[in-house]
Order: C-alpha cells, then sequence, then structure tokens
C-alpha cells in the first residue's frame, strides 16, 4: 500500500524532530454493513438512521494522511473545542468579551447541559486539569460528589437488593458539577456564575437544533426516560425523544441556570433546588437530605503523571481511572523492547503493537478493579501502579503471541461530555464532566428541569472492597481530564469521553501523538479500538478490523468489527510553546467543532 507522508506534528516539533513522520493512508473502504440494531448497535429499534442509505465512499484530502477527516483549528487569541457546536460557540463568544479560560469553559459545560443532556448536566459531576499562567502551575479540582449519608450495604440489602441499581433514586449520588463551578470562577475566572450561565439559559429558553449524534444517542434511552414521570414530560415531549433536526426547548432548566446565576452555588446546595432534589428523593423513596446537599464541596487535588518518551503525561488520581492510562502507557514503554520491537517502528499497522497494547489493557484494567475507590476511605498504591518497576514486573505476564483472558469484571459505559478552552494569556483548561449513563439515572427533577446522574451504581456491596458503597463516599469514576507538559511548559490539554474507553482512549490518541507523528486532529481520526473487559471482547473499527483482524484473531482475541459508537469522543488544544499557536481538534465521531480566533 502506498505510503503518505503526514507534516510534523507538535509533538515532533517539541521533540526536536525535524522530518514528517510517515503513516499509511488507508485504502478506500467499502460502506460498511449497517449497524445492529437495539441496545448496543447504535441504532434504535424502529428508527432509520440519518444517512443510512447512502453507499458513496469516503473521498480524499489533498494532502498529508489522507484519512484525516478535517484541518486542525488555529488561533493566536483563544480556543474552545467540545462535542457541540452551540456550546464550543459560546465559550469563544466569553473569550472574545473578555473572559478567561476557565470563565469560557464553564460557560460551554453550561450549554452543553442544554444540548447534549443524554451525557451531563447539572445534576452531575466535573473534574479538571488545567494550566494557571498566573501560578505558573497545573490545578487539579475533584467536583464529584458523595453518596447520601444513609447509604450502606445494609441500606440495600433491607431493600431486597444484591447490587446497586443502574437506574433510579438509589443509583444517584450528590452532584457536585455546580460546585466545581463555583470553585473555578471564584478561585481562577475572572466572570461571575451570572455571566457565564446567561448564554446557556437563553438557549434552553428559545430551543436549539438536535444534532444527529446527540439524537441518536437520545432515541436509545426512550423506555428509561418513560419510568420517570418529569423526565417523560421534559425529554419525551409528545411522547417521544425529538429526531435529529428537530428543535427541542427546555424552559425549565433556564430557570435553574439562572437560579444559579442570581443566587450562588448556595441556590443548588442549600436552597430552592436542593429542597426540589430532596422532595423528589423522598417521593421515589431514596436516601437524599438537605443535610448531604449542603456537606458537598470539592477538593482541589495533586494529578499524578508519569513520563512516557520525553513527555509528562499527567491524570487525575483516584477516585478516577487515571491512574490506568499512566500504567498503560509504562508497560508500552518498558514492555515493547522486551518483547524485541519499538512502539514507534513498529507502527500503527503493526499486529503485534496492538496485541501489546490491549493486553497492557487488561492488566491496568484488572489493577482499577482492585485498587481504586475513595482514597479518604482507603489506601491505594498509586505510586506503585504508575511506577516504571511495577511496568516491568507486567511484562512477564504478557504472551507476546497470546491474548490473555482476564478475570471478569463489571465495565462501565457512560455518556460524558469533554470540553477544552485556551487564552492568551497562557491559560490551560482540560474539563470532564458526566451524568454517567445517558441521561443519568432518568430521575428528572421537577420544575428545574435537568436529570441526576446514576453515578452510585459504580459502588459495589463487597464488604472491604475499596469501592464499597458507604454513606459521604466517592464513587470510583471513569471520567478523566488529561494534559500533556514538555519542558516544564503546557502543551496540550486533551480528553476522550465515555465510560471504560476514557483511560483505553487516552493512551490511544497519546501514542498517536507522541509515537507515530499524528498532530493532534488525526491522532482522533486514527481508528480505535474498544476492549470490554467483562466479555474479553475485543472491538475494532472498520478499516482496523479489515486491517489486522485476522492476526488479533490468530492470536486468541475476540475480536469484532465496530462502528465508533463506543470508541469515545476526542476533543484536544495544543499551545506552540515557540510560537503561542493554538491547535484545535474535535473528533469526527461527535458533533461538535473546535473554535478559535
Amino acid at each position: 500500500m502506498k505510503r503518505m507522508t503526514v507534516r510534523a506534528s507538535l509533538f515532533c516539533m517539541a521533540l526536536g524532530v525535524g522530518m514528517a513522520a510517515d503513516a499509511a493512508a488507508p485504502a478506500p473502504a467499502a460502506a460498511p454493513a449497517a449497524p445492529a440494531r437495539g441496545a448496543g448497535g447504535g441504532v434504535p429499534d424502529g428508527q432509520p438512521e440519518i444517512g443510512s442509505s447512502f453507499t458513496a465512499v469516503r473521498g480524499d484530502r489533498a494532502n498529508g494522511w489522507l484519512g484525516q477527516t478535517r484541518s486542525e483549528t488555529l488561533g493566536l487569541h483563544g480556543m474552545v473545542t467540545t462535542s457541540q457546536t452551540l456550546a464550543a460557540q459560546t465559550g469563544l463568544q466569553i473569550l472574545q468579551q473578555g473572559g478567561n479560560a476557565f470563565d469560557a469553559a464553564v460557560a460551554t459545560a453550561a450549554v452543553i447541559n442544554v444540548v447534549e443532556p443524554e451525557a451531563t448536566g447539572i445534576g452531575g459531576d466535573v473534574f479538571v486539569i488545567a494550566w494557571s499562567a498566573k501560578d505558573k502551575k497545573l490545578i487539579a479540582l475533584n467536583g464529584s460528589g458523595r453518596a447520601p449519608g444513609a447509604m450502606s450495604i445494609d441500606y440495600f440489602k433491607k431493600k431486597g437488593l444484591d447490587r446497586i441499581p443502574q437506574i433510579g433514586i438509589d443509583s444517584a449520588v450528590v452532584p457536585g458539577a455546580v460546585d466545581g463551578w463555583d470553585m473555578l470562577l471564584k478561585s481562577y475566572g475572572t466572570m461571575s456564575l451570572k455571566q457565564v450561565l446567561e448564554p446557556a439559559a437563553k438557549i434552553a429558553d428559545e430551543g436549539f437544533g438536535v444534532t444527529e449524534r446527540i439524537g441518536n444517542d437520545w432515541q436509545l434511552r426512550v423506555r428509561n426516560l418513560s419510568t420517570d414521570e418529569d423526565s417523560a414530560r421534559v425529554y419525551l415531549p409528545g411522547g417521544k425523544a425529538p429526531m435529529p433536526y428537530t428543535i427541542f426547548k427546555n424552559p425549565d432548566l433556564a430557570k435553574a441556570l439562572r437560579l444559579i446565576g442570581d443566587k450562588g452555588r448556595d441556590a443548588f446546595y442549600k436552597g430552592e433546588i436542593a429542597q426540589a432534589i430532596v422532595a423528589k428523593s423522598q417521593k421515589l423513596g431514596g436516601a437524599f437530605t438537605m443535610a448531604d446537599m449542603a456537606a458537598h464541596k470539592g477538593n482541589w487535588e495533586t494529578p499524578i503523571s508519569t513520563n512516557y518518551h520525553g513527555f509528562d503525561i499527567y491524570e487525575m488520581p483516584p477516585n478516577t481511572q487515571g491512574f490506568a492510562v499512566l500504567e498503560m502507557m509504562n508497560i508500552m514503554e518498558v514492555c515493547a523492547p522486551k518483547q524485541g520491537f519499538d512502539v514507534k517502528t513498529a507502527g500503527p499497522r503493526s499486529p503485534k503493537f496492538w496485541h501489546l497494547l490491549v493486553e497492557a489493557k487488561k492488566l491496568a484494567y484488572a489493577d482499577l478493579e482492585t485498587y481504586d475507590g475513595d482514597p479518604t476511605f482507603s489506601k491505594i498504591p498509586v505510586d506503585k501502579l504508575i511506577s516504571k518497576k511495577y511496568a516491568e514486573e507486567q511484562c512477564a505476564k504478557i504472551n507476546p503471541a497470546k491474548a490473555s483472558t482476564p478475570a471478569t469484571q463489571p465495565m462501565p459505559t457512560g455518556g460524558t461530555a469533554y470540553m477544552a478552552a485556551a487564552d492568551k494569556d497562557g491559560n490551560m483548561v482540560s474539563f470532564i464532566y458526566s451524568v454517567f449513563s445517558f441521561f443519568g439515572a432518568d430521575v428528572t427533577i421537577p420544575g428545574y428541569g435537568f436529570l441526576l446522574n446514576d453515578r452510585g451504581a459504580q459502588f459495589n456491596l463487597t464488604p472491604g472492597h475499596p469501592n464499597e458503597i458507604k454513606g459521604g463516599k466517592r464513587p470510583f469514576h471513569t471520567i478523566i481530564p488529561g494534559f500533556i507538559m514538555k519542558d516544564g511548559k503546557p502543551l496540550t490539554a486533551f480528553g476522550l469521553m465515555s465510560g471504560d474507553q476514557q483511560s483505553q482512549g487516552h493512551a490511544q490518541v497519546l501514542l498517536n501523538m507522541i509515537d507515530f507523528g499524528a498532530n493532534i486532529q488525526a491522532a482522533s481520526d486514527a481508528a480505535r479500538f474498544n476492549h470490554n473487559q467483562r466479555g474479553n471482547r475485543l472491538n475494532l473499527e472498520t478499516e482496523l478490523y479489515n486491517l489486522i483482524g485476522n492476526d488479533m484473531k490468530a492470536m486468541g482475541h475476540d475480536v469484532h468489527p465496530a462502528t465508533g459508537q463506543a470508541m469515545g469522543g476526542y476533543q484536544a488544544i495544543s499551545r506552540d510553546p515557540a510560537t503561542g499557536l493554538l491547535h484545535g481538534a474535535s473528533d469526527h465521531r461527535k458533533d461538535g467543532v473546535s473554535v478559535g480566533y
């Protein structure tokens, strides 16, 4: 196959590599078979997929790697990227009005709540890693909520349950997002909550056009939304989920956003909204109290990191899955030479590269199941897990010619929204928040139009486990913002959403950028895998499956072709350390865009 040349990325320039990296252009492929219908297939039962009858082959770019979907966005003064265009444009407007990257990130997040309600909102949680230009350091915020105080193993046993429900009031924890927004703005922003929330309130009042991917995801949750009368009233107008290209309004959510803007975060945790949450909980037999709401407070954290081939990669510590990214990267760096190959030389078309990466993922995710939880309740050996020495010990567990079978364990799937923002002063924000599953707990707060999260479903009922359910405890979290530094300077804010895909997705885009010479847009556009730990099933996007599927099967992997539905949505902003020029990227698997000026 003819090889095409990709221009040098920021990562090549940061390493001082002057020549362009080579990458193979994908061969034109026939249109893939129609995705399976129903749960997990990406297409709702009884609904035609938009464009499903279109059978043309994909066109090529004029130069570079022909598989790239679009050029990087460039800007000198500011940039925002996220998974929906109205949200990105709102963040950019905040920058143009004199706000900084922290202001823009919160404004973008508020709009995402309106336009992407299946993924996130004020009933969910937030994590942030950001470069503060004034302090010249990375800061990290854990804005995740805690279980109501009455929750325990006995609480669920008395209800006759042997596992925590996946939906409903008992799957929810106290939402942390609004407090997280408040903390960011008060410590690093220049605008008030009222200023940054009003654009979202206006969109909620006036309505917006439902975009393709969001509309498709909305259709998949109709049955669950129907179980709650308030959710059905707000999110199933006329008894149906809004179809793509229709207009949706949520005046109740506009009311909630304006109330928070006028009265501050206490309106949510101590005032009218808190009272509405507790009243809804009591109606459904849940455990929320006003004391649970009032007690919530986010925490500033120290991000964890490892160095991979000269780049410092930063992730959130537990209670997130961030350490799994660092463990995977360490295994790739340490174990590839022991197996007789160099990752960079092998390249992204090598089955042995993909085999090692999948096996590294299995080991890292087994450690998530064994160790991860709320560090205020149990000791988690993070330093050990992200060390090169531990990675070297892991090498012996990997057979270079045969797939392993990990212990069965539940692996979460979910929605989530990620956004990044950067400004002219040098601030860079990596921001992720979520209600976990599509539409969270499927419980909507009447009069305020937002859904509670179902993050409590991540707890377990195993006594003594690091992630055992206890009142006041934070659950294991899948959502992780990422950040890359080089030589002490901020290089890239990035993230990749969607449940258990996040750590394995972070590793894949990092390898594309650092080892394979991809710019930040090409790093997203390249085909990805998703490995499901519970069923030990390896899903490969179409062209990757065509390329290495048979080789992976020969090594014992249970391989299946897949669409982008399970591959997560990536966004990134990089700052050129030499010129200050901002580069932005947005995943073609979502509805978003990167905008700058």
